[in-house]
């Protein structure tokens, strides 16, 4: 075993002067690069594209931070790791950004037109695309670089043509006219998946609309309420529950819609809630999806009023023609008032459907769209995740999956848009080739009559029907796809479990006949220190990239898995990355420790046996169990207790208790000794290290590449990860240290109790059996003794200090060491001050009033305060019983 020559090791370690070299250094060696090895069992993770104009936030890096410790940590473990990374074309947002680019220099894309349109969208993504990819380069990702892939690529693009054509060839896609959720924004039908909820104070109007031979009728008027006034210039029936005894006499008559003077009728529908408003309801087919429902049933006119921009059109009054939905709004309801037709408002709260992308209100439209039809294509995913072949974590989203795919309705695919997979599907220009032609090559001329006169279809595929196919179709030959397929996990996000996972499931069980990946992690969502969502407006969003810079990549991916227990949301402050930055120092200030006393040592690998004691069985055993618990841990998805595990090993048993237990041989004038302890402590650094790299890639590179005769293209990533090795557990070693621990911790805080400095020597007396000459030694050692006397037959000495550890009672005689009648005025002084105190908390927190109106968190601070100094007081007075 060799050290560098290392006599400018930096005493401190700088990230910025690691991680870029080190990354270099990965991706010439191809380090990450996989190919197919049928001696090698594969473990394959395919990245959830990010939007190929996206930018790296925490979400990003915890998710991929997740994904690389397990892609490293099965290549460790021997496995043929491949992580496939890839961007997604994200129709919606690229084409938003575009159109907005443009705009700026005074284009509209329907000026250009579609080839020149998606020119600028190819320009767009080429110049700003995969900016995220450079930026997971800085995270550490060990991505395989040569299999990048985009979802507009030839492949993947005839991959999802191809199954749109099947799809449709069996009967599962088909075109129609449907109540479709429509984003103005975008000018697009978006899924149900795409439309959030924003609770709104608004206004519930009451409208009066006459009835035709009212003087039939006690009211000459029957009142709707609607929280939508602009919609009325499309109703065409108004309705009431047959069960209403209120309004049966009205059913099958007539009312004249206002402003539109037109007749419309009374019907009964059973649908209608006697309970909402005045019972009776206006009726607009074209604008909500109720209605429409309600419409077909009583065949009732159709009227859309909307253009796709949501402004009104020509289908009502010339006044309201071509005027924003809101507007309109505004004006009919003056309308309202001056005809004396309004008979209330009431304020009311409502859940308003907002468009995820375009971030507006969403309209229902009537439109004609692709479908595709679930109800069969559901039933092998819905039962691949029942029985198990996929399996979620946390758990508790099997439930929310379930209740989504028992409860799926058809999946509206086609999207008004241009940047996309182009729908493959062509019209014949002769009226009476009535079938559409669908084929996954475009087609020179009609099958039925010769026509070469063929328009292509303008609608593009929703984005999640080319994402779907992700897990299979980025393998592009069918023995990578044989071997790498089904991939191993997926890490995503819970808010596109519908979107995205349980329609990669769907499309794995009907194109590949096979689940798509056999564990999803759900990640937790990142919140910052109050719980709040970030975003850049409230300002608590920090740019990834500069944590990095300020605090380095190893700290900040150890922290946010640390704090990520699995299925809870995790608080993050910047502040935090405190943790893995020191935990990074403490790690090199140890390796540096060790290869700087090892420079003028031969190490000796045939002395690593020699001179061992119970404290070498310790660490040995210590470690064994490490590996078992994160092992354990690692297979269950724990990956925040894993960190723990890790941190724990690292940070308390090896540098905080092995290196000093060690110290002394380490200075040993025995060369032997010296040789054999500093080669014994850098072979289990050096496996140590290999723990800590799936979570902290660059720090344990560098360090690993200080030890030994490392060659060019050696990295740590190809070493084996240290396996569990039962023979090297050792209880009795384990129940020794724990002891010495536990006694120098006790004599150590009664120094620091009794003021007493740590330099000045003390004399120690523990009644107990016999300790080993092993435990006194560290115990003297550790705790800076004098003397220690350990026999089961000892006394306490007068004026001692005690601790009771394991049935061992300790006492350090006090006199002569510290002035007794000043430390015992000290403590009755302090004692004096923490029951004034808690006479003054207690009086608070025995106050009803303030217990019961004041904020909860403020309760709970005082409560703390009265427990901490509670504990305080019984510690003092145990002192001074002490010093009696």
């Amino acid at each position: 075993m060799k050290v560098k020559n290392l006599n400018d090791i930096p005493k401190a370690y700088d990230p910025r002067d690691v991680e870029d070299k080190w990354y270099k250094y990965w991706e010439n060696n191809k380090v990450f690069h996989s190919e197919v090895d049928e001696s090698k069992e594969p473990y394959t993770i395919v990245i959830p594209p990010p939007n190929v104009t996206g930018m790296l936030h925490l979400g990003h890096i915890l998710n991929n931070t997740l994904q690389d410790i397990y892609i490293r940590y099965k290549k460790m473990m021997g496995f043929n790791s491949c992580w496939v990374p890839g961007t997604d074309h994200a129709s919606i947002a690229t084409e938003s950004k575009v159109i907005g680019f443009l705009k700026e220099k005074g284009v509209n894309k329907f000026d250009i037109g579609r080839e020149e349109f998606l020119k600028h969208c190819w320009e767009w993504t080429e110049k700003y695309g995969g900016i995220i990819l450079k930026q997971l380069r800085k995270l550490g990702a060990s991505c395989d670089w040569d299999r990048l892939r985009f979802t507009m690529d030839d492949h993947y693009y005839k991959k999802v043509v191809e199954a749109f054509v099947k799809l449709y060839n069996e009967g599962f896609i088909y075109r129609g006219y449907r109540m479709v959720n429509w984003c103005p924004a975008s000018k697009s039908a978006i899924s149900d998946e795409e439309v959030f909820y924003k609770t709104q104070q608004g206004k519930l109007w009451y409208f009066r609309y006459p009835v035709v031979e009212g003087e039939d009728h006690m009211n000459s008027y029957v009142v709707v309420a609607t929280t939508r006034p602009e919609t009325m210039l499309g109703d065409t029936a108004v309705a009431v529950n047959p069960n209403d005894d209120r309004y049966k006499n009205l059913i099958g008559k007539k009312i004249v819609l206002p402003i539109c003077e037109r007749e419309i009728p009374v019907i009964a529908d059973e649908y209608v809630d006697m309970e909402f408003g005045t019972g009776v309801v206006k009726v607009t087919p074209a604008h909500d999806i109720n209605d429409y429902e309600m419409g077909k049933r009583h065949n009732l006119e159709v009227i859309n009023i909307f253009n796709d921009d949501a402004s009104t059109n020509g289908n009502v009054p010339h006044e309201f023609q071509g005027l924003d939905r809101y507007e309109v709004r505004k004006k009919i309801v003056a309308r309202f008032e001056g005809l004396g037709l309004i008979d209330k408002i009431e304020d009311y709260t409502n859940k308003v459907g907002y468009s995820q992308r375009g971030d507006v209100p969403i309209e229902p439209y009537l439109s004609e769209q692709w479908f595709m039809t679930m109800d069969d294509l559901v039933k092998p995913a819905l039962e691949a995740v029942r029985e198990g072949r996929v399996k979620f974590y946390p758990a508790h989203w099997i439930k929310t999956y379930e209740h989504w795919m028992e409860n799926i309705r058809d999946w509206c695919i086609s999207r008004q848009l241009w940047w996309g997979h182009r729908i493959p599907v062509w019209y014949c220009s002769n009226n009476n080739c009535k079938d559409p032609i669908v084929a996954a090559e475009a087609p020179n001329k009609c099958p039925v009559c010769g026509s070469t006169d063929l328009r292509q279809d303008e609608d593009v595929l929703d984005t999640w029907a080319s994402s779907w196919l992700w897990a299979q179709d980025v393998f592009t030959t069918e023995k990578e796809q044989n071997y790498y397929y089904p991939t191993d996990l997926l890490v995503t996000a819970p808010d596109i479990i519908f979107f995205w996972v349980a329609r990669m499931i769907i499309a794995g069980m009907k194109f590949m006949d096979e689940i798509p990946f056999r564990d999803v992690y759900f990640t937790s969502l990142v919140r910052d220190s109050q719980g709040r969502k970030m975003s850049k407006s409230l300002g608590n969003s920090p740019d990834p990239i500069d944590v990095i810079n300020e605090y380095g990549a190893d700290a900040l991916r150890f922290t946010i898995t640390y704090i990520s227990p699995l299925g809870q949301d995790v608080l993050f402050d910047t502040s935090k990355c405190e943790l893995g930055r020191n935990f990074a120092n403490k790690i090199w200030n140890a390796g540096r420790f060790l290869l700087m006393n090892a420079q003028d040592i031969k190490l000796d690998e045939s002395l690593k046996n020699k001179h061992v004691d119970f404290a070498d069985e310790w660490i040995l055993s210590r470690f064994q169990n490490t590996i078992k618990d994160m092992h354990t841990a690692l297979d269950n998805f724990e990956v925040n207790n894993a960190t723990k595990i890790i941190y724990s090993f690292v940070w308390n048993d090896y540098c905080d208790w092995y290196l000093e237990l060690i110290k002394n041989q380490i200075y040993s004038e025995d060369r032997e000794v010296k040789s054999a302890v500093l080669t014994r402590a850098l072979l289990l650094f050096e496996e140590m290290l290999k723990i800590v790299h799936p979570f902290m890639p660059f720090i344990t590179e560098e360090i690993w590449q200080l030890i030994g005769d490392r060659k060019d293209g050696d990295t740590i990533s190809n070493t084996s990860f240290p396996q569990y090795n039962e023979n090297l557990i050792k209880k009795p070693a384990e129940d020794e240290i724990e002891f010495v621990q536990k006694v120098v911790t006790a004599i150590r805080n009664i120094r620091g109790e009794m003021n007493i400095p740590p330099s000045r020597k003390l004399e120690v007396f523990i009644k107990s059996k016999p300790l080993s000459s092993n435990q006194i030694k560290y115990i003297s050692s550790l705790a800076k003794l004098e003397n220690l006397t350990a026999e089961e037959n000892v006394t306490k000495p007068k004026a001692s200090a005690s601790a009771v550890v394991k049935d061992a009672d300790i006492y350090i005689p006090l006199e002569g060491i510290i002035d007794l009648g000043t430390e015992k005025l000290r403590l009755e002084k302090e004692a004096i001050r923490l029951e004034s105190l808690l006479n003054g908390v207690g009086k608070k927190l025995s106050n009803e009033k303030f217990v019961n109106n004041a904020p909860a968190e403020v309760v709970e601070r005082e409560r703390a305060k009265q427990r901490d100094w509670d504990s305080s007081l019984r510690k003092i007075r145990l002192l001074l019983e002490d010093l009696a």
